[in-house]
């Protein structure tokens, strides 16, 4: 695991913190920044029904659209929580830091992810964009049955990948957010 993989948690919370403090929501700011944050989380909570880490390379579902679909939800969630705070500065701040240390994660995932699956890989990289995805029909995803001979949207998988921890967060910030608002 590199450095910046190991910060990336650390850093949230830090941002998270100074999000809280400077953030100065406003309703028509909070509605349209939490829009766009309750997309992010569904988009990741798609993304974490289709993934069996380390068992198949996911390729369906958001997986058709964007290789890190994961990552993509987690910065519609930032960009919606940093568009509700108010705050420019936030968001700047936000932007540098996620591709800080998003895009190298991204990079060291595909080495790894090309080791692991090889050619099929390879494949898949030509196929799907690595970050933003693609706004053409959707790349046909190939046909991999997983060991228990699912192929599609998983509730199991979504907590077996521990996505209710992002949900929770989602709550948490959201309720901070808006007794800010309401108490400032």
């Amino acid at each position: 695991m590199t450095s910046v993989q190991r910060i990336r948690v650390p850093a949230g919370f830090l941002f998270a913190a100074l999000y809280l403090y400077f953030s100065q929501p406003q309703m028509d700011y909070l509605v349209g920044g939490l829009t766009l944050a309750v997309a992010g989380l569904a988009f990741r909570i798609w993304a974490s029904g289709h993934i069996e880490k380390g068992t198949r390379l996911a390729t369906k579902g958001p997986y058709r659209w964007t290789r890190n679909p994961l990552y993509f939800g987690s910065l519609l969630m930032g960009l919606g929580f940093t568009l509700a705070g108010a705050n420019s500065g936030l968001l700047g701040l936000f932007l540098f830091l996620f591709l800080l240390i998003y895009v190298p994660v991204m990079r060291r995932e595909e080495e790894e992810l090309g080791e692991a699956f090889g050619a099929h890989y390879e494949s898949y990289r030509q196929r799907v964009p690595m970050f933003v995805p693609h706004l053409k029909s959707p790349a046909p995803a190939e046909e991999s049955v997983s060991q228990n001979g699912q192929r599609n949207f998983q509730w199991s998988r979504v907590i077996l990948n521990r996505e209710y921890n992002t949900v929770f967060g989602f709550l948490i910030i959201t309720a901070l957010v808006w007794a800010k608002m309401i108490w400032q």
